[in-house]
């Protein structure tokens, strides 16, 4: 039978009666998504009863995939990239996590550490791979949970998806801070507050339809875990972070506006709450920008810098300048920041080169531990700075960028049907589904023009010969527009 993955410049078909093979998308973006925000809701959970999205635990050094599309948080099958926050609940230490999107060969990055441990969470934006499934790897053997809070979709197919508006990083919420609506005081155990995002100090507009924020929680003692979710809106199971060793921590989260443009927080324990922001999703308009994804890859390892030693204060990283292939016209990024730290790291921060550094934080490892945190950073060069308050290592990995939208430039491929077909069978009518299609997409299996049936925007009929489906192997198919407009998926 026929069985189909995506791969960077074309989209292969593997024909057999038993042989199943997942997918590499492209591993440079060459199209714009916009957003769809989502009430957070979960997606995985290794914890319960067996299943595709369910246990059992992960073994150390297992690689599993998690089909994100589905009915249970109604993520469509078209989406190309997911806002996901990653937890890990240990059995003992975790060297690492990785994720990245099905299909792909796994790459040099990864998602979070856990060396002593602990349960841990960072967000990541993780492009969709073969069937809209992501891969995740672990070192050691953990349970691990998958809330997501958004998705990617073209704005060609979904002109009510969201741009991306980045500002400045602007502290929003300290409640550490004098009494206020969104200053103190302390929040307490099991207390759900709502911070009224639009009249605070950072000039978010009120088109704002989801808000790209980082929060840190200064518990004091252990926490649980903090959720945060769009005000208005029940509670839903899922969690931001958690600090059972009541060490300052942080993690990034897209959330979308509740009631008045507020978000709600809940505590399961006495902490004090922290949010910056750093953009926000709105409709497409002037200075709107689109996701660009890219297969996550190392952009820099301070390690690997001269003679691999630990920096303290200021660094500048170039993204543009990295092999990794994030464009010149990058205003955004999307990079998770991984620290080792040589002692107790206060903070680091994250900012737009060339401008003053601002007073947020992007992690904290008072303890010293290996952190990681997902951050969307601005920029106005193709470079980022970062400040470290005590001597550490700083690697950066990077799973794509925001630019303004550079319409359809031709066909994109996202899927086949039907997705197995037996050998020897008669000639096929196959439907290439995807957008960016027109009257003069040609179709090409293996190189070899085959005959165009029938198109709309977002699909192409063909027939695929008897020929091709008389032995096991791949079939590679390529859909092209006429130059100066190609695009293969």
């Amino acid at each position: 039978m026929l069985t189909g993955r995506r791969v960077a410049g074309a989209f292969q078909l593997l024909f057999a009666s038993i042989l199943l093979l997942a997918a590499a998308p492209p591993s440079k973006a060459q199209v714009g998504y916009n957003f769809v925000p989502v009430t957070p809701c979960r997606i995985a959970d290794t914890r319960g009863a067996t299943g595709p999205l369910g246990g059992p635990t992960p073994a150390g050094g297992s690689t599993r995939s998690f089909l994100i599309p589905g009915p249970s948080c109604g993520i469509p099958l078209t989406a190309a990239a997911y806002s996901l926050n990653v937890t890990v609940i240990p059995q003992q230490t975790l060297g690492y996590l990785t994720t990245w999107p099905t299909g792909a060969q796994q790459p040099t990055v990864s998602t979070l550490n856990s060396i002593d441990g602990r349960i841990k969470a960072n967000a990541a934006i993780v492009p969709a791979g073969a069937g809209g499934a992501v891969s995740v790897y672990v070192t050691d053997s953990t349970d691990v949970i998958l809330d997501i809070n958004g998705y990617f979709l073209p704005p060609a197919t979904a002109p009510f998806a969201l741009a991306f508006y980045p500002v400045p990083p602007c502290r929003l919420v300290d409640t550490r801070s004098a009494p206020g609506a969104l200053a103190g005081p302390t929040m307490n155990a099991g207390q759900t507050r709502s911070f009224p995002v639009l009249s605070g100090a950072c000039n978010i507009p009120s088109t704002a339809q989801a808000y790209s924020l980082n929060f840190t929680a200064v518990p004091q003692g252990p926490l649980g875990y903090l959720a945060v979710w769009p005000a208005g809106q029940a509670q839903p199971t899922v969690s931001t972070l958690n600090a059972l060793t009541g060490e300052v921590t942080a993690n990034a989260a897209i959330v979308p506006a509740g009631s008045g443009g507020s978000i709600d927080a809940f505590v399961t324990n006495n902490a004090d709450l922290i949010v910056d922001i750093n953009g926000y999703f709105a409709p497409p308009g002037s200075g709107g920008l689109s996701f660009y994804p890219m297969t996550p890859c190392r952009v820099m390892d301070s390690r690997a810098i001269g003679s691999g030693q630990p920096f303290s204060g200021m660094l500048n990283v170039s993204v543009t300048g990295s092999t990794c292939g994030a464009m010149p016209s990058a205003q955004a990024f999307a990079l998770n920041a991984t620290v080792v730290p040589s002692v107790d790291l206060g903070y680091l921060t994250v900012w737009p080169q060339g401008t003053a550094q601002p007073l947020v934080s992007t992690l904290n490892a008072g303890d010293g531990a290996i952190t990681s945190n997902m951050a969307i950073v601005p920029t106005n060069n193709g470079s980022i700075s970062a400040f470290a308050t005590d001597p550490t290592q700083l690697i950066c990995d990077i799973s794509g960028y925001f630019a303004l939208y550079n319409g359809i430039a031709g066909p994109v491929i996202t899927s086949i049907s039907p997705y197995s077909i037996f050998i020897d069978s008669p000639d096929t009518v196959v439907t290439v589904h995807g957008y960016g299609f027109s009257g003069a997409t040609t179709i090409q299996v293996n190189g070899n023009a085959v005959n165009v049936i029938g198109w709309n925007p977002s699909f192409v009929l063909f027939t695929l010969p008897a020929s091709y489906l008389s032995s096991v192997g791949y079939l590679s198919v390529t859909a092209t527009n006429p130059a100066p407009y190609c695009r293969t998926a």
